[in-house]
């Protein structure tokens, strides 16, 4: 009996340490991953008029962040300035010149090509170039790229419910969703949430004319989905 014992007890002691030293290897090859995020666009995407933590960029960090392990990493780059239209947008890539390596890339241009009254020729022939470059930094990868509509600032105190301003907002993210479904690049739309901000003045910013952070919020809550599933979490 006791030799039988001491038997058992031998491997079931084997079997531990095989085990426990199966655990340990797989601890030690489970390397941190570092997610990469670069967005692209102008007031909307910097956060004009809310805190830096408001803007959707950083509010799309912080909800990522709640589905990456402890150890992983996420990084956010924003490329983006209050006025600027498609041709600044493109200028100011090139000046950055950020790598080619991004796992998420979120596009959002055009309001202001129609405020100052660009012809929309520039924006039908800058727009595809701009998410061409979106593509290229994420890893040339279409399938990493998010393209956000275009606010409808008309539903602000500076808007005043201009319903030329909302017609020309239209087409101009008729172009860019038409684009984005022919190329196969995700598409989302955030226009209508904006488009609340006469009713809902919680939306708008105390500038009058931007997004609060509320309405970044709701923009984030369509978004996240998407993200989530473009970085495999």
């Amino acid at each position: 009996m006791n030799t039988l014992y001491k038997i058992a007890l031998f491997f079931c002691l084997l079997f531990f340490v095989s085990c426990s030293s199966d655990t340990n290897s797989n601890t030690e090859n489970t390397e941190p991953k570092n997610y990469k995020y670069l967005a692209l666009g102008d007031s909307y995407t910097i956060g004009q008029s809310v805190c830096e933590t408001c803007r959707f960029p950083i509010q799309l960090q912080d909800s990522i962040s709640k589905y990456i392990d402890d150890i992983d990493t996420f990084q956010t780059k924003i490329i983006a300035q209050t006025g600027w239209t498609t041709s600044n947008l493109k200028s100011g890539i090139t000046s950055q010149n950020p790598p080619n390596d991004y796992d998420l890339v979120t596009l959002l241009i055009g309001v202001n090509n129609q405020y100052q009254n660009t012809p929309f020729n520039v924006y039908e022939q800058e727009f595809p170039e701009l998410a061409s470059t979106a593509i290229e930094k994420a890893k040339g990868k279409k399938e990493n790229v998010i393209v956000v509509s275009i606010p409808d600032y008309a539903f602000t105190p500076f808007g005043g419910g201009n319903t030329s301003i909302s017609t020309q907002i239209d087409d101009y993210n008729a172009f860019a969703e038409n684009y984005c479904n022919t190329n196969n690049i995700t598409f989302i739309n955030i226009t209508d949430i904006t488009r609340l901000g006469l009713a809902q003045t919680n939306l708008v910013a105390t500038d009058g004319l931007h997004p609060s952070k509320i309405a970044y919020t709701k923009f984030v809550e369509r978004i996240l989905p998407k993200a989530k599933i473009k970085l495999g979490l």
